[in-house]
């Protein structure tokens, strides 16, 4: 009885192990999948791959340190005085209202705390505002219920990107979140992003990236990215815009600046945005036709 007792106590601890084991390890193991879709059982924000969403990160842990020493400072304040000052251990309560050192105290060390927050938020907030030399220039524009993308730099570029329905998904895509025609960027390259919207208010939202725009009609919002990683990225619209607000994903493929320029001259062709350069051949059968 006592050896089974002690098994199943062992079992049990076992368990519990591998469960603190799975919750912390876990996310970072799967995070070494596709990093920019949420992942099972993920545990904190997504990793960052652009300046501004690394500085969100950071500032978040900061204020994740200040919000836990905060609640283990009230805590013990509370625990040491039900113990020190109760009715058993203090019959006779003291009748003192003022105390200058405490209340100078409690006065400084907050405005200290806010003091050390403002900083970082600021420096934040600043950075992530506007970009002063953009490399190229990307439109966004929220519709009911899909994206539009222009490329205003390069040719008229013009998308329309619509999530994919259950049946015309291949193996591997995620469902909700794939789309028929995803954002192409260049890695490495400082982008302006215009964001606006054509009909009610959406919110284009990328959480690897760091970017939370709201897209409203008649208005031009912007923001900027850096992606430093290739791969795939998504997000989703996150302002309620009607009936098919949850099926509206982003989805963004970073490349490399060779593969960007090559699809932009794929992309140009196919839209007719130039015309095709003529070949000896061409010329040839032009001379014989005009003849």
């Amino acid at each position: 009885m006592v050896r089974m007792t002690v098994h199943r106590l062992g079992a049990w601890i076992g368990a519990f192990a591998a469960l603190l084991v799975g919750l912390v390890a876990g996310p970072q193991v799967l995070a070494q999948g596709v990093v920019g879709e949420p992942q099972p059982w993920q545990m904190g924000l997504q990793d960052g791959v652009t300046p501004v969403s690394r500085m969100m990160i950071e500032f978040h842990d900061l204020l994740m340190v200040i919000i836990t020493l905060i609640v283990l400072v009230v805590l013990g304040l509370l625990l040491y005085v039900m113990v020190r000052f109760n009715a058993k251990a203090n019959p006779t309560p003291s009748k003192m209202t003022h105390n200058t050192l405490v209340e100078v105290v409690w006065t400084v060390v907050p405005v200290l705390i806010l003091i050390v927050i403002a900083v970082p938020s600021f420096r934040l907030l600043y950075f992530a505002e506007r970009l002063q030399n953009a490399e190229m220039t990307v439109k966004v524009t929220g519709r009911q219920w899909y994206w539009e993308y222009d490329y205003p730099d390069h040719g008229g570029i013009n998308l329309m990107s619509f999530m994919l329905q259950d049946d015309e998904l291949e193996p591997g895509q995620r469902r909700l979140l794939e789309v028929d025609n995803r954002l192409v960027l260049p890695v490495d390259t400082d982008i302006r992003i215009l964001v606006t919207a054509g009909d009610v208010l959406h919110s284009f939202y990328v959480p690897a990236f760091g970017i939370k725009m709201d897209a409203i009609p008649g208005r031009l919002n912007e923001t900027w990215v850096r992606v430093e990683q290739e791969g795939v990225y998504y997000g989703h619209c996150t302002e309620l815009c009607g009936v098919g607000h949850a099926y509206m994903p982003v989805a963004v493929e970073a490349v490399s600046k060779q593969a960007f320029e090559a699809w932009v001259t794929e992309t140009q062709t196919a839209q007719g945005l130039v015309v095709p350069a003529q070949t000896d051949q061409d010329v040839a059968l032009a001379g014989q036709t005009a003849q």
